[in-house]
């Protein structure tokens, strides 16, 4: 008789796509423009993507958009969060930023669009390409999402 062990990551294993966008576009205006080359309704969500890391809290933008017909859920995220840090030396104020990326490995990206819900290789394919011929977007593509160490931080 065999015996088929499962592990606790096959029953927590979401099906998703993952899909990074490369744009200098603020998020709502890129939201704006999926919605108008895409036939997609993303709205920005009622909360940020919010965690807390070195007693920083960080807030990562996210819109969303339920695909009725085909029950599939899409998320546009940002990938990365800015922080104004100001300090007081010799009666100046000065001001650094810090930056912190939600998926760190991938910190070219400024965005990700994940789709959740089993997809054809070739719907995710098209989806890219439509997103491609936006003029703001310098490229798109599809993620690996096996190929992410982070890819906890895409689990919401």
């Amino acid at each position: 008789m065999q015996i088929h062990a499962l592990g606790l990551e096959e029953f927590c294993e979401e099906e998703y796509a993952l899909i990074g966008i490369h744009t200098a576009l603020e998020d709502y205006r890129l939201a704006y423009l999926l919605n108008k080359n895409l036939d997609t309704r993303f709205a920005k969500s009622k909360k940020d993507l919010e965690f807390e890391n070195n007693k920083n809290k960080l807030s990562f933008s996210i819109f969303n958009f339920l695909h009725k017909k085909y029950d599939f859920e899409w998320f546009l995220i940002a990938n990365s969060f800015k922080k104004e840090n100001k300090t007081a030396s010799n009666e100046l104020l000065l001001s650094t930023e810090t930056k912190t990326y939600l998926i760190p490995e991938k910190k070219k990206v400024d965005y990700f669009i994940k789709i959740s819900g089993e997809l054809a290789p070739q719907y995710i394919l098209n989806i890219v390409q439509r997103i491609k011929k936006i003029e703001q977007v310098i490229t798109s593509y599809s993620i690996d999402k096996n190929t992410l160490k982070s890819k906890d931080f895409l689990i919401f």
